[in-house]
């Protein structure tokens, strides 16, 4: 049970004022910057075996008086200051972090987001067993005296465009386990997630006539006229070794250069020039296929979204426009 939703799922009896809620939460939106975590913001609460364990002290203490025993109560009351020092412990463990986003690399739709913060421990004692959840992923650390720590959650992505790091929940239950303390963080922080590549299926669009040096005369060494599968015969040199790698992550097969006596100097790829048959998000993928291809092969290509239309040019920050370019794109109303 998410303990933020508990006062509210028992407001009736326990917490009935939103206000009185929110002033003892305190719900937190999107943080930029970096993040202390000052008293206020650390919450904490015995665990099962911290209420088993204050069980126990309550029936050795009852037994003690019951059949006055020393040693009785020298038992249970050791093991109540070791209950209280653990709770000072656990409480210390987490108070004082300085927390701070930093960085979430572009993937393709499918792999895993890696959203990397920063953790910082500016006091000279060591934090142990530090942990960052979120409903999907989770990360531990122990935090050294006087040092930063980087920390990567991975989050599943399904689907193109932005996914936001949701909000984290930070814990620990240092030293024994009998007490949890935690904290909440909204990390403003949000990974670009391109289309996932299509297979090799539709054929790479030819330039348009008198767009190039002229018509292809046939296999040569001379310009560079597409890619194909690669066949054993093929020299090594020819491979396509940027289209490989992503083939080993797709499953998509080996692809080699294939050259010819002249070729074209400027394709375009439209997305209302697809087959018709299929769906915005398949031709995205096979958008994104081309332009992988086409950086991959050192083409000048123009990519045409609708009214939208990024170059012709060439070199990795173009490809990085025309991939966001297809992770935001949104048709006009109307447009299929």
């Amino acid at each position: 049970m998410n303990p933020l939703t508990l006062p509210r799922r028992v407001g009736d009896r326990v917490l009935r004022s939103p206000k009185l809620h929110n002033w003892i939460f305190q719900p937190h939106g999107p943080e930029a910057g970096e993040v202390f975590l000052k008293q206020r913001r650390v919450f904490i609460f015995p665990t099962r075996y911290g209420f088993f364990f204050a069980f126990s002290l309550i029936a050795f203490l009852a037994a003690s008086i019951n059949y006055d025993l020393a040693l009785g109560f020298v038992l249970t009351f050791f093991l109540g200051a070791a209950g209280v020092v653990a709770m000072l412990h656990t409480f210390r463990n987490q108070v004082h972090l300085y927390l701070r986003p930093l960085k979430a690399d572009p993937v393709f739709a499918g792999d895993h987001a890696c959203f990397e913060l920063l953790l910082d421990n500016r006091r000279d004692f060591e934090r142990a067993s530090i942990w960052l959840r979120t409903p999907a992923a989770h990360a531990v650390h122990d935090l050294p005296p006087g040092t930063a720590v980087t920390a990567t959650l991975r989050l599943p992505t399904t689907r193109r465009g932005w996914c936001l790091l949701p909000r984290i929940t930070i814990e620990t239950r240092y030293p024994l386990g009998l007490l949890r303390a935690w904290s909440y963080w909204q990390p403003d922080l949000a990974c670009l997630v391109y289309p996932r590549p299509a297979a090799q299926g539709v054929d790479f669009p030819d330039a348009p006539e008198g767009s190039g040096d002229g018509a292809p005369r046939g296999s040569g060494t001379d310009d560079f006229g597409g890619l194909r599968e690669h066949q054993a015969s093929d020299s090594p040199r020819h491979i396509a070794w940027k289209a490989a790698t992503l083939a080993l992550q797709t499953g998509a097969p080996l692809l080699s250069k294939h050259f010819l006596g002249a070729a074209s100097s400027e394709v375009t790829l439209d997305l209302d020039q697809l087959p018709p048959g299929l769906d915005l998000e398949e031709r995205l993928s096979q958008l994104t296929r081309w332009v992988l291809d086409a950086d991959a092969m050192k083409l000048l290509y123009a990519l045409r979204l609708g009214a939208v239309t990024l170059g012709p040019a060439q070199g990795d920050a173009h490809r990085v426009a025309c991939l966001a370019a297809l992770a935001l794109f949104s048709p006009l109303p109307g447009q299929p």
